[in-house]
């Protein structure tokens, strides 16, 4: 049956299950059928986003979650589910008619809220969202699931909390999960690259430095989750260099190195492998069609802050400019959000490339880690990508033409 917002997954289950890695967490259980459901509502716990698209939401507490879909209907469908605020989970599943699909997917959902400190203790208790911040899936009580593609067909879908490994993303807006489109960022095209053995959190956010991450208590988010056995990548450097943000900005020598130290120590002291990202390029290039570095010398402070702590590295910077000299001048535009005229923001294009550079970084210096890629998944050559004119990933149903935030 083909999904719409007239139809649900109907028949709520809550239920402990043994097979759980968290014990005596609750399943949630739906069952497709020609029942009519209105909008969310927050008094039953379940139901379809208001809006255009196809967004069905389930309150949970925060945590990771295993997601078990049947794929398939009547007729032959093609099946794309993001989670969250557009987080790509599954690509293109085609099913034959009157076929299923079984798919298993890890989503990770959060809430702004901290354990509150001790009496007399300095911190807070939750993370300083800002205004944009608002009304985002990324961020509620909820897990949200959108189904795309004009044939897109769920028959069935059981939620299940779980206990697995995380990999924790702290970075800017190249990085977090863009909320509407055409704009997007690598980290939220990540998922579809993983196992379902495996959960991924983007707590990266737009305009957001080193500095800032700290302040906001985003960091502290992430150290109050993170356990032995999880990663943090970082990557942080295209608003850090800023000298007009007084407040935030930090020197390449000098204090741009401390904070990336900083963020290392913290997670190795839980037991987490810390990761440095650098910077991937804007898009600029000189007259002999070469990328022109705007970052000045933060990559190369990346680089040797990693090389100092042992840490493992992925040069978005050197990839990046090796994926945009392949498109060319002529061409680059097309990875870029508004129509080329950001130069700086990708659209889904360009941060899915960007997310396949990731993960041949992570192949190149993380075996553990990639013991957790999906199997089938080729070697990604940034020198020879996939045209911009083939890529056909479905859009999400939420736009705007708000430029992100820091740009």
């Amino acid at each position: 049956m083909i999904l719409d917002r007239r139809t649900l997954l109907a028949g709520l289950v809550l239920a402990p299950s043994a097979a759980l890695a968290r014990e005596d967490a609750p399943v949630w259980a739906f069952d497709f059928s020609t029942t009519s459901i209105g909008p969310y509502d927050p008094a039953v716990g379940h139901g379809f986003e208001p809006g255009p698209g196809r967004l069905f939401s389930v309150k949970v507490p925060e945590g990771d979650y295993r997601i078990t879909l049947d794929l398939g209907g009547d007729k032959a469908s093609e099946t794309t589910v993001k989670a969250e605020s557009r987080r790509l989970m599954l690509e293109t599943v085609r099913v034959g008619a009157r076929k299923i699909e079984t798919r298993t997917i890890v989503v990770n959902v959060r809430r702004p809220e901290l354990a509150p400190p001790p009496a007399n203790a300095p911190g807070g208790k939750r993370v300083a969202l800002n205004a944009r911040e608002n009304g985002s899936y990324d961020w509620d009580d909820k897990l949200t699931l959108e189904f795309c593609g004009p044939t897109a067909a769920v028959r069935r879908l059981k939620i299940e909390a779980v206990t697995v490994p995380t990999v924790y993303l702290a970075g800017d807006s190249t990085v977090t999960d863009q909320r509407f489109e055409p704009a997007a960022g690598w980290g939220q095209m990540l998922p579809r690259f993983f196992k379902p053995d495996l959960s991924v959190s983007n707590q990266a956010e737009s305009g957001e430095t080193l500095k800032a991450f700290l302040v906001e208590r985003r960091f502290d988010k992430i150290l109050s989750k993170i356990k032995r056995g999880d990663w943090l990548l970082i990557q942080f450097g295209h608003n850090d260099q800023k000298q007009q943000w007084p407040q935030t900005y930090v020197e390449a020598a000098t204090t741009y190195r401390d904070y990336l130290r900083a963020y290392v120590g913290e997670a190795r002291l839980r037991g987490a492998t810390p990761v440095l990202v650098t910077s991937m390029h804007r898009r600029k290039f000189d007259a002999a069609g070469k990328i022109v570095n705007t970052h000045g010398d933060y990559p190369q402070a990346v680089r040797e802050t990693a090389q100092a702590l042992n840490a493992p590295l992925i040069d978005l910077h050197t990839m990046s400019a090796a994926f945009y000299e392949a498109l060319g001048p002529d061409n680059a535009w097309k990875a870029f959000n508004d129509g080329g005229k950001d130069a700086t923001h990708h659209n889904n294009y360009g941060a899915y490339q960007l997310a396949r550079c990731v993960v041949e970084g992570i192949r190149a210096s993380m075996p553990d880690l990639a013991a957790h890629l999906v199997p089938d998944l080729p070697v990604f050559d940034p020198a020879r990508p996939p045209s911009p004119d083939t890529f056909t990933v479905p859009a999400s149903a939420a736009s705007s033409q708000e430029i992100p935030r820091g740009n």
